[in-house]
């Protein structure tokens, strides 16, 4: 190891973050590959080695002989400062090798305020912001994950960014920029055969103009692009194979277990949940396959815990059978299962058993709203009487805690919903002294966890504006106020970040200097409370003259065109229009496997999502 970097790990919290050298992590020869990749997560090392979308495709290109996938994270605020201190560039973990030698450096993009980090990440790499700053020499800079579908205010930053999924589009990606690299072609001539790839979004390849009032006139695709960018999707999950083998963390990741992704997209439309409009349509994978993926995955890494995880993981269609499958390994290998993704409308007796019979801890549902009409409004197709069926489910079993979360903020919402959410907790409360089965001498534990919703691009909520910091704060106060049981807990969100995600979430193009500002004033680990600055960035809003307002709190025009126009995840504006109408109306759409709403998204299929004989 080098010289600098001991210096730098025996002076930092958790040298275990930078050395690498964990069971099944992979290393090859690099004078022998045709590719090097470097997969970034812009933020700390245990949050990103939770993350199951870096798995797969870890595995997926490092099968590949020519190709070696490597890991990058952000540092910590203490190993940054050591590598700035000691001039020691950003390296991957497997090789040490400093990103700017590598063919390809990959970011996730899974959050807006981990955006200062990437700018981070390529600051302690000495690799230029811009593209246009960036020489031949200097890696291909692309990105891909849920952010992507408005990807604009990074849009100055990347030479490519993937929409949809990255398993068949990034292999394909690589093998097109080894062989325009074996051709001696310049980058821009690689980036315009990338271009023509489905998913594949090349920034620099369209124009924005703007019109007075600050909104977007144009869109105009340049050098051949298509006009518009359509996602990529795996028709068949089960001809993916899931991964067997997992790099086990060091020191505890936030999430260190075995996961295996039982299906992809949801069914349920929740009009504010945006990963539920673009991972459309929700494709399963098959009992039989999941079951012994998980018990290889288990068996290669050595986890005794693994999860089933998913947008909606009740509503596989075959969650009964697969239990039983695993149920039949899980006991005898001491491997506890875990379903993160449990939905109150299909909880069932039989799945709480099935589910508790390693480990009872509490319960967690997401309700969202405190009223029926309101819940009507996001088209969270829950009932009351199916909550408090619920809980009692679990009161049944043994159960003493349950946690609910909700948002405030919601369109159309009125002080009265609010007093819903503290009127739903204490309802609970009363159930569970109401309960015969109930533990004796126990008491329970009711928490309401509170977030500041953020109306998110492709989704039906895309036109609202953000309630403002003051309208939240006096909710939040009055939600607090309502709540009258010592049994009951609150727990609220910060706004101002909520504030910050909304503008980046709603951005266009000319936020990017706005992020480098930022970084240049020491914004970055903005998810992170004791490092979000927020004074600091109304204060570059204000010493740049952009209104963040525009983006956070300003409703959208039916017909505008957004900064995300040219980006299409399948699910048509017309749909997303109708879906925002109903919703001024609190009228809900069933789940698509009961009914299809014609969003669009079946054309990736060439047919129907479902049978629905």
């Amino acid at each position: 190891m080098d010289e600098k970097l001991k210096q730098a790990l025996a002076a930092v919290q958790k040298p275990g973050r930078y050395t690498g050298g964990e069971p099944g992590c992979v290393y090859k020869e690099k004078e022998k590959m045709d590719l090097r990749f470097a997969f970034c997560f812009p933020d700390t090392y245990e949050v990103g080695m939770s993350f199951l979308g870096m798995k797969i495709l870890y595995e997926i290109l490092n099968k590949r002989e020519n190709m070696w996938c490597e890991r990058v994270f952000m540092p910590w605020v203490d190993m940054k400062e050591q590598m700035e201190k000691l001039d020691i560039p950003l390296y991957a973990l497997e090789s040490k090798s400093p990103l700017r030698e590598f063919d390809v450096v990959g970011f996730t993009l899974q959050y807006e305020l981990s955006y200062t980090n990437i700018l981070a990440m390529l600051d302690l790499a000495h690799i230029p912001f811009y593209t246009k700053d960036r020489g031949e020499d200097d890696p291909f800079i692309v990105a891909g994950g849920p952010c992507v579908c408005n990807a604009e205010p990074l849009a100055d930053f990347f030479d490519l960014m993937m929409l949809g999924e990255g398993e068949v589009q990034l292999p394909q990606v690589c093998d097109i920029i080894i062989s325009g690299r074996k051709q001696g072609l310049t980058k821009k001539e690689i980036l315009k055969q990338l271009c023509h790839v489905e998913g594949v979004y090349v920034p620099q390849f369209y124009e924005v103009a703007y019109k007075e009032d600050g909104r977007v006139a144009s869109i105009t695709a340049t050098e051949g692009a298509p006009e518009v960018v359509r996602k990529a999707i795996i028709r068949d999950m089960n001809t993916q194979p899931l991964p067997e083998n997992f790099v086990v963390p060091m020191i505890g990741a936030v999430h260190d277990r075995a996961q295996i992704e039982v299906l992809r997209g949801c069914v349920r439309g929740c009009r504010f949940c945006q990963a539920g409009f673009i991972y459309r349509p929700m494709r399963e994978r098959d009992a039989d396959m999941l079951s012994k993926a998980g018990r290889n995955l288990c068996e290669n890494t050595g986890y005794d815990e693994i999860s089933l995880t998913s947008l909606s993981t009740s509503d596989h269609s075959q969650l009964e059978n697969l239990l039983d499958d695993m149920l039949e390994w899980t006991p005898k290998e001491h491997v506890s299962m875990s379903l993160p993704s449990l939905r109150v409308d299909n909880f069932s007796q039989s799945l709480l058993q099935k589910t508790s019979k390693v480990r009872k801890s509490g319960l967690t549902f997401a309700a969202e709203a405190g009223t029926q009409r309101l819940r009507n409004v996001i088209n969270k197709n829950v009932s009351e009487e199916e909550i408090m069926r619920t809980c009692n489910l679990a009161f049944d079993a043994g159960y003493t805690s349950v946690k609910l979360y909700f948002m405030l903020g919601l369109p159309t919402e009125t002080l009265e919903d609010i007093e819903g959410i503290a009127d739903t907790a204490q309802r609970i409360v009363d159930l569970y002294y109401k309960n015969e089965n109930k533990p004796k001498g126990r008491g329970v534990q009711v928490t309401i966890s509170v977030a500041c919703f953020v109306p998110k691009p492709m989704t039906p909520f895309q036109f609202v504006g953000q309630d403002t910091e003051e309208m939240l704060r006096v909710k939040q106060q009055h939600l607090l106020r309502s709540v009258k049981s010592r049994k009951i807990t609150v727990h609220y969100h910060d706004s101002h970040t909520s504030f910050l995600e909304a503008v980046f979430a709603k951005g266009d193009r000319r936020l990017s200097r706005v992020l480098v500002e930022a970084y240049r004033r020491g914004c970055y680990f903005d998810g992170w409370d004791e490092y979000f600055k927020y004074d600091t960035w109304l204060e570059i809003f204000r010493d740049l003259g952009v209104d963040p307002a525009f983006y956070a709190n300003r409703t959208i025009g039916l017909d505008e065109l957004v900064p995300w126009s040219h980006l299409d995840y399948c699910v048509t504006k017309e749909y997303l229009v109708r879906e925002y109408k109903k919703a001024l109306e609190a009228k809900t759409t069933p789940p698509c496997n009961r009914a299809c709403s014609g969003c669009g998204a079946n054309s990736l299929l060439g047919g129907p999502c479902f049978d629905y004989h």
